[in-house]
């Protein structure tokens, strides 16, 4: 059963029975909001291109980052699904990012998960935009988290994982910055650190 997340709501990923959960998917969507009046309606929907990226952290420093032009981290443990340029077409994750937690350092603390607009739009040209996270074993979702709004930031500092004594937690944070590319998106990340 999914659990729908509010900004700022944490919940525990150990699994019902207290087994942790080894390999988890964070899921991104989203949707071109409509175009509006009669170039609107010529044109369609326009092209988004929105950019997930996995910042990992070690003690609040950057040790590894995944995203579209870094597939495949270097511990093997996350790795990006690739770059969507245009958004969702209907039900479905347009990028996704897996992390498998039985290959990660012991020293990796923290997973924070963002969305940026490489060529700028903002996001209320964006609608329908959402995390999930869903356990890679079962196929079952285990949470999710809307954005509600439009907004005129090109980025959201969307979720997080950390590592707790009992295992790892997921937090949604959800919140606005600016920024094409996730390096824009450091100083906003260490906030939620």
């Amino acid at each position: 059963m999914s659990i729908t997340l509010t900004k700022g709501q944490r919940i525990s990923l150990t699994k019902s029975d207290t087994t942790l959960l080894t390999h988890v998917r964070m899921g991104l969507g989203w949707q071109a909001a409509p175009r509006t009046g009669l170039l609107g309606k010529l044109l369609g929907p326009q092209a988004i291109d929105l950019d997930a990226s996995a910042v990992l952290y070690a003690g609040g420093d950057v040790v590894e980052v995944v995203y579209f032009q870094n597939l495949a981290g270097i511990f093997g443990a996350v790795v990006h699904s690739g770059d969507n340029r245009f958004g969702g077409e209907g039900p479905g994750d347009a990028e996704a990012i897996s992390v498998d937690f039985t290959r990660l350092p012991a020293e990796v603390d923290q997973i924070v998960f963002t969305v940026n607009s490489f060529t700028g739009a903002t996001f209320d040209e964006v609608e329908n935009a959402y995390c999930r996270l869903v356990d890679e074993t079962t196929g079952g979702e285990l949470a999710r988290y809307t954005l509600s709004g439009g907004g005129s930031h090109t980025a959201q500092i969307m979720a997080k994982v950390c590592r707790m004594e009992a295992g790892w937690e997921l937090a949604a944070i959800g919140e606005p910055a600016l920024g094409a590319t996730f390096q824009d998106l450091l100083p906003a990340i260490e906030r939620h650190l």
